[in-house]
Formats: structure tokens, C-alpha cells, sequence
């Protein structure tokens, strides 16, 4: 999928996640619905740091086309080095390590790591990187172009410092779901995971599959495009992610708001 679709996915996965949360009795504190909706926004753009054309290798200008770069370059390394006879050769690494579930995982843990160890700082860079990237993705229209790039960053930084400063507040939710103390922000790995989940399921309902299940093999492949029969996928840009998938993770997204906020 594209861009936009990834970010509408991912804000619309950690709304639902607040909608079964509060349909369980224990809602999410309204900063945590906001900035978890935010920051799956943003996350579902990064496994495609593997592809110098993506939405997130211009994120950043020249910072994030050298890490896409030495990312694809590892991508394909790892991908060489643990393919199978039935996995096919290939020249990069796009879809590959950054597409699978480890690596979600891996990324969430390291986030939320950073997050409990680094303090304040390291909480508002977290969102300042995701906040960038859920911008340019929700706000792809407007964000497009090398000269709103300032105005992107001066947004997310604003936004990270506010939202920063509010998640702070006792009750708004800078402890929740972990309690103990020390484990203020040890949730902010959660939708960071998520977000790159959903981006591979996403993935998977496209012509070419995900390797979401790797390393863990599946016959005489161990990068198995999983994926929905061929019949019912589609290609990245089409008619179906912008007319039908997009509209729906909009339409749930606001669905999931609604009940996580006891609106209804």
C-alpha cells in the first residue's frame, strides 16, 4: 500500500484498540487515544525504510535517504544470508527484514526501552519522529515538497511538546497500563509495534505479499510472501486502496473513537 492508506491504517488499528479497551472497562486516558493514534500513524510508515522512494526517505532530507540506504543495504544482507532453495533471488532489500514481525517487535521493545531509560528527552524525540511521519502521511497533500519540509518539522516539534507536556499530567496517562514505578512511557513501544503490523498486513493484500512470518519458515521458503489468495489482491496505488480501504479505515477509525471516548 501506499503511504496515506498505511497511516489511515494505523491510526484506525490503535482507535479500535482504545474502542475494545473501554468496551472492556478499562478506557484509555484521552492523551493516550490521541498520541497512540498519532504515533501508530507514523509508525506504520517505517518499515519502509528499506525503499529510497518512500514517504519516510524524504521525511527527514538527507538523514533519512542515508538510513533507507544502509537499511536496504542490511535488508538484503540478511536476506541473502538466511534465504531458502524456494526463495527467490532478488537485487535489494525492500520487504524483506522490515516487513516481518521480528523486526516490529524488535522496534517496539527498543522504543519503549529508550522511552523508560532516556526520561523526558527521549519520550519527546519518540514522538517528534512519529509525529513527523503521521503528518506526512495523514497530511500527505499539504506536507509534499521539499520546501513544507521545515514547516512539517516545526509542527511535529510543537506538537510533540505539547502533547509531551500534557501525557506528564497525573491521570492523562504517562503510566498507563504499566504502573509500577520507573515505568512511566513503557507503553509508547505498543503502538509502534502495532503500526508496523498493520503496515505488513497491508502489504500482504498487495500483488507481491509480505514475508511477515520470517524467520519462521514455511516449506522450502523462509521468506514466504504471505498474503490472501491472488484473486483478491490488489496493486499498491489502485482503485480499491484509495476508493474502498481508505474510506473504511476512516469510517472505523471514527467508529473506534466514538466508543473509546464513551460517546455512545
Amino acid at each position: 500500500m501506499m503511504g496515506p492508506a498505511h497511516s489511515l491504517s494505523g491510526a484506525a488499528a490503535w482507535l479500535g484498540v482504545g474502542a475494545a479497551a473501554a468496551a472492556a472497562g478499562h478506557p484509555m486516558p484521552w492523551p493516550v487515544l490521541l498520541v497512540g493514534a498519532l504515533i501508530c500513524a507514523g509508525a506504520a510508515l517505517a518499515p519502509d525504510l528499506d525503499h529510497k522512494a518512500a514517504t519516510i526517505s524524504r521525511a527527514f532530507g538527507p538523514v533519512s535517504r542515508w538510513m533507507c540506504e544502509i537499511v536496504d543495504k542490511l535488508s538484503y544482507a540478511v536476506y541473502k544470508a538466511t534465504r531458502k532453495t524456494g526463495d527467490a533471488r532478488r537485487s535489494g532489500g525492500h520487504r524483506t527484514l522490515t516487513h516481518t514481525w521480528l523486526w516490529a517487535v524488535l522496534i517496539g521493545a527498543g522504543s519503549s526501552g529508550v522511552a523508560v531509560a532516556g526520561g523526558r528527552w527521549a519520550v519527546l524525540s519518540i514522538l517528534f519522529v512519529h509525529m513527523v511521519l503521521a503528518i506526512e502521511g495523514l497530511l500527505w497533500r499539504a506536507a509534499r515538497g521539499s520546501s513544507s519540509d521545515v514547516l512539517v518539522w516545526l509542527l511535529a516539534a510543537t506538537s510533540a511538546w505539547i502533547l509531551g507536556g500534557i501525557l506528564d499530567d497525573p491521570g492523562n496517562g504517562a503510566d498507563w497500563l504499566f504502573t509500577e514505578p520507573g515505568q512511566e512511557y513503557l507503553w509508547l513501544g505498543l503502538p509502534i509495534v502495532l503500526g508496523a503490523l498493520v503496515h505488513d498486513i497491508g502489504d500482504a493484500l498487495t500483488v507481491s505479499g509480505c514475508p511477515i512470518l520470517w524467520p519462521i519458515p514455511v516449506g522450502r521458503k523462509r521468506w514466504y510472501p504471505l498474503g490472501p489468495p491472488k484473486a483478491l489482491r490488489f496493486r499498491a496505488g489502485s482503485w480499491v486502496e484509495l476508493r474502498v480501504l481508505m474510506p473504511a479505515f476512516m469510517l472505523l477509525g471514527g467508529a473506534g473513537a466514538v466508543v473509546a471516548l464513551n460517546v455512545v
